[in-house]
């Protein structure tokens, strides 16, 4: 039987309060049996998201000359900017893929990039696609808005509160946004546009294009997150596998392009603010058996102690080594 992950519609959860129970139902019953599930009823403008798509595929387009113009190197603390082709690592190895990094929009006045906090600050956007500033942080400002509901209605899947995870971590979430172009892979090629991984935070995002690629690991399995037109795809992240003690794992994934084009792809990071204390939903009494043997980097999560940022940046500082010299230590 062909596994398939679940497709759920969250209209009711959007336009009702966050008071959809059967809505909630469908999504813990994906978080426990998948981490992964694509969204309808979202929202999201479809003219926006083209948008998005076509001047991304214009910015990937021009010379790398052009694009390095705005290399993560100048972004600083902020971790914003362009990397090229093998620029990122996953567990070590280069990735078949370059990307914009970006986030939350930040000016030199906010105490946080006053104090100098990584991953804090403003963007770096090409000068030569002066619309794709506004269209990043149109897409942003709907996708916090969507990333809310969802926390919302994972929270009443969990029997608490809806304003769970706003009063608790995201009241001022930690947002951060990747615009990811993999070049063409050969089909027999071992080199991964994204070798195998987890997300950090608690729930991302993902618009990808019609291209393929995304494969998920379900019960020891690989399967493929095949593009369902006008949905978003979603997964858990690390940090919501800490909070619920497991019951909602964080789910392996990785990407390979055999399509012979390039493939676009655009997580979005909704995650617990940087100085948030990571701790276990104290009615979930019962955790998960730690699952550090089957994990890709053999960390055990039920041993993490300490803030979001904490965190985050002990990973993200693995995939760019040279940055975490030059900016973290």
């Amino acid at each position: 039987m062909l596994e398939t992950i679940p497709i759920i519609d969250i209209t009711l959860l959007r336009t009702s309060s966050g008071s959809s129970t059967v809505v909630a139902e469908q999504l813990g019953q994906a978080c426990r049996q998948y981490g992964f599930f694509y969204i309808t009823g979202h929202g999201v403008d479809q003219s926006l998201q083209q948008r998005l798509e076509t001047l991304s595929r214009q910015f990937f387009a021009q010379d790398a000359a052009v694009k390095l113009q705005i290399a993560m190197v100048k972004g600083g603390r902020a971790w914003r900017g362009y990397f090229p082709v093998g620029g990122e690592l996953t567990s070590g190895k280069p990735d078949l893929k370059e990307g914009l990094y970006l986030g939350a929009e930040l000016d030199n006045s906010h105490p946080l990039v006053k104090a100098g906090t990584p991953l804090h600050g403003q963007n770096l956007f090409p000068a030569t696609l002066p619309e794709l500033r506004q269209t990043v942080l149109d897409y942003m400002a709907a996708m916090t808005k969507l990333g809310h509901v969802l926390m919302r209605g994972i929270a009443l899947s969990l029997g608490l509160e809806a304003d769970y995870f706003e009063e608790r971590y995201t009241h001022d979430p930690l947002t951060l946004f990747r615009i990811f172009n993999y070049p063409a892979a050969a089909t027999d090629s071992d080199q991964w546009g994204v070798g195998e991984h987890t997300d950090y935070g608690l729930l991302t995002i993902l618009k990808q294009d019609n291209l393929g690629g995304l494969q998920v690991k379900s019960q020891g399995r690989w399967i493929e997150a095949l593009p369902v037109p006008n949905t978003l795809i979603c997964n858990i992240g690390d940090m919501l596998d800490r909070i619920t003690g497991g019951l909602y794992r964080s789910t392996p994934h990785r990407v390979k392009n055999p399509s012979g084009h390039d493939r676009l792809s655009f997580p979005f990071f909704f995650d617990p603010n940087f100085e948030a204390k990571i701790q276990p939903i104290p009615t979930l009494v019962e955790s998960q058996p730690d699952n550090w043997q089957e994990r890709w980097d053999g960390a055990s999560l039920s041993l993490f102690e300490g803030t979001y940022g904490d965190y985050v940046l002990g990973k993200v500082g693995k995939v760019f080594p040279q940055l975490r010299r030059e900016v973290i230590e």
